[in-house]
């Protein structure tokens, strides 16, 4: 495991000390292979565009689809850059506007929620604790890869600007650890594919019936944080702008789940305005609404699978017409 790490971590480095000029070079080079050869996820990209934009004909998809292969492998090339890219030149590269939102909240002690999604380029989003003050930590939650090698590479190039990854199964812990010693800023990737038992909310998104996440609102309810939305905007090659919008400085005082709906409003604004840097190559509308409702019940807040549910009454002997309840 060290070897392949040592080997990985060098190979890394050494790609990332091109000049964005050769990276551009190998990001064509890589398009040819990933659209034209091996033509990567070609159908799930396809019928994602198709079906979140019926207003477009066939030409328009196609050349968002074509834009999306050319931004993709820009945006590998940008991940590999960001292993060595120097504070000063990432400042240039990634813009922020609106952080007088996170540092009011700083001095009020407060933390700040930061809905993002996986538009333009995300791994990027880490630097804006460049922009800010050190009153508050800047963190994200993260969902580790199963290789190993590739989860540690990740984080290092994440935390190079002192941010800190949280994974997503110690989210609160290292919340509550870090808040502790100082406000936060956190930033929640949270346009992801919630598995089913996690899936309690559904709202429109792009033309689709959308099962989506709702614990950064939780949390964000739960720790009273200020709850802000990242709109991202691709300016050039290499280059873009983020401007930090305020939802809320009061996430109770909204309805339950309407903070969620807000974020899924401003992403699908974005994601018009610029279709093609978000990320149509994730399966994100795999799990159907009628789908869920056939194998699962909601008890009590938790999700249940009906056919485990028929099979633990089978077993306390009790009839199989009798309504649903945990036990």
């Amino acid at each position: 495991m060290k070897l392949l790490y040592w080997i990985a971590n060098g190979l890394w480095h050494l790609v990332s000390w091109l000049p964005f000029r050769a990276l551009w070079v190998l990001s064509d080079c890589m398009y040819v292979f990933v659209a034209k050869v091996v033509r990567y996820r070609h159908k799930v990209i396809h019928k994602n565009l198709t079906e979140s934009f019926p207003e477009k004909d066939a030409d328009e998809i196609n050349r968002i689809e074509k834009r999306f292969y050319h931004w993709f492998c820009d945006y590998l090339m940008e991940t590999i850059k960001l292993r060595t890219i120097p504070p000063d030149e990432m400042r240039k590269h990634m813009v922020f506007k609106g952080l007088d939102i996170v540092e009011k909240a700083f001095e009020e002690g407060r933390s700040v929620c930061l809905y993002m999604g996986h538009y333009c380029n995300w791994e990027w989003v880490s630097s804006i604790s460049l922009s800010l003050s050190d009153k508050g930590q800047v963190s994200e939650i993260y969902h580790p890869l199963e290789n190993k090698v590739m989860d540690r590479l990740f984080v290092e190039v994440r935390e190079r600007f002192n941010t800190v990854c949280i994974p997503m199964t110690d989210t609160i812990r290292q919340i509550i650890k870090i808040n502790e010693k100082k406000p936060m800023l956190i930033g929640f990737i949270s346009d992801q594919k919630p598995n089913w038992r996690n899936i309690h909310h559904w709202t429109d998104f792009l033309n689709h019936d959308t099962p989506v996440l709702t614990g950064t609102e939780r949390i964000a309810r739960r720790r009273n944080q200020v709850v802000a939305y990242l709109d991202v905007r691709f300016v050039k090659r290499g280059y873009y702008e983020c401007e930090i919008r305020l939802i809320t400085e009061d996430p109770k005082s909204l309805p339950e789940n309407e903070i969620t709906d807000i974020y899924f409003r401003e992403l699908e604004k974005t994601i018009r305005r610029q279709p093609e840097f978000w990320l149509w190559s994730h399966d994100r509308w795999k799990r159907t609404r009628q789908e869920f409702n056939e194998r699962f019940v909601e008890i009590n807040g938790k999700n249940y699978e009906k056919k485990l549910l028929m099979k633990h009454r089978e077993e306390a002997g009790l009839s199989s017409s009798s309504s649903y309840t945990a036990e």
